[in-house]
């Protein structure tokens, strides 16, 4: 049975001198794509020649709310001119992350609506990061979306119960990452509990989070296979009965994206 991870970081340094390898190993396990996440505008043409190296590589383009300092001018209208690339099936990841604060507050809220406006455009889904900032990141959705319907999926969802049920409301798509499989992360598998369960992708966000048993190391596509166990156990599914829901919503919110085969 095909797995996807909807979210990997492989065009980073971690992963400069073994990539081939690594993304071999994710084919021996069972996983039919990947979806390469753009996180600074600045990087996309790393991370278009990573999902250049396969068919079934797939890419984002957007701007993290930590580096949303880097591109404080930036109007939809770029982000959709750079959204024409073929590989490119969704815009993100984008949003609002009030735990560090890497960039001023405004500039994310700035750099996130820019982000909603191209996909509210082009139809393509938008990855959305969120970390202590539900109040803001259910405001802006909620705005946005009573102005012009788009879809969405919350990234790694962490967050609160509140913001969690809005999404749900909107029709958005949620993934689940390693973090669901460590011993003390009761309240965020409780969360996913409440998920709409045609909606859950699995992802890695590789080299971070990885999942029981191999957390403290570097994270890896093939991994997933750990998250979508873990799933299937919360759910009490089958581990391919887990891996056919997942692969299947990952296509109907991807739509630009061909399955394999």
């Amino acid at each position: 049975m095909m797995l996807v991870d909807s979210h990997v970081n492989l065009h980073g340094e971690k992963f400069a001198e073994d990539l081939d390898a690594v993304i071999q190993r994710s084919w021996e396990a069972g996983i039919g794509s990947l979806l390469n996440i753009c996180c600074n505008i600045r990087d996309l043409d790393a991370v278009i020649r990573v999902a250049d190296l396969s068919s079934n590589i797939w890419a984002t383009v957007g701007t993290h709310p930590h580096d949303a300092k880097d591109n404080p001018g930036i109007t939809a209208e770029d982000i959709i001119e750079l959204s024409k690339h073929t590989k490119i099936v969704g815009i993100g990841e984008t949003g609002l992350d009030y735990h560090y604060d890497w960039s001023p507050r405004e500039v994310q809220k700035a750099n996130f609506q820019a982000h909603i406006e191209a996909v509210q455009e082009t139809g393509l889904p938008l990855v959305v990061h969120t970390r202590e900032a539900d109040e803001d990141m259910m405001e802006m959705l909620q705005t946005a979306f009573a102005k012009q319907e788009f879809s969405a999926i919350m990234h790694c969802y962490t967050s609160g119960q509140k913001l969690a049920d809005a999404a749900a409301e909107m029709g958005f798509y949620f993934s689940v990452s390693g973090i669901m499989t460590f011993k003390n992360a009761h309240d965020v598998r409780d969360r996913i509990k409440t998920m709409p369960r045609d909606r859950i992708l699995i992802e890695t966000d590789c080299p971070y989070l990885a999942p029981v048993p191999y957390r403290g190391r570097r994270n890896e596509p093939a991994y997933v296979r750990e998250v979508c166990q873990a799933l299937a156990d919360l759910f009490d599914w089958s581990f391919d009965e887990a891996a056919e829901k997942t692969t299947d919503a990952f296509f109907d919110l991807f739509t630009k994206a061909t399955r394999p085969a």
